[in-house]
């Protein structure tokens, strides 16, 4: 499960940071990297390479989707 957090030195092992909504309202997630196997979000992945390519705004891979919409998806125990 993603956990929300402002720290950005909070990360455990076998875990890593995204960014993830608005421009304006971006938050930060601590996600699992078994994450990176899930089809939704390699399709995540590839829809931030279009639209930020390696210049990702917020100095960290950032996720051009809703909050809401991660949130959704992700941060519902599986």
């Amino acid at each position: 499960m993603a956990i929300h957090t402002k720290d950005r030195y909070d990360v455990p092992k076998g875990h890593f940071a995204v960014y993830v909504g608005e421009l304006s309202s971006k938050k930060r997630f601590v996600i699992p990297i078994s994450y990176l196997n899930y089809p939704l979000f390699q399709d995540l992945l590839n829809l931030a390479e279009e639209e930020f390519r390696y210049d990702h705004p917020m100095g960290g891979l950032t996720i051009p989707c809703s909050g809401e919409y991660f949130i959704s998806k992700f941060l519902i125990n599986k």
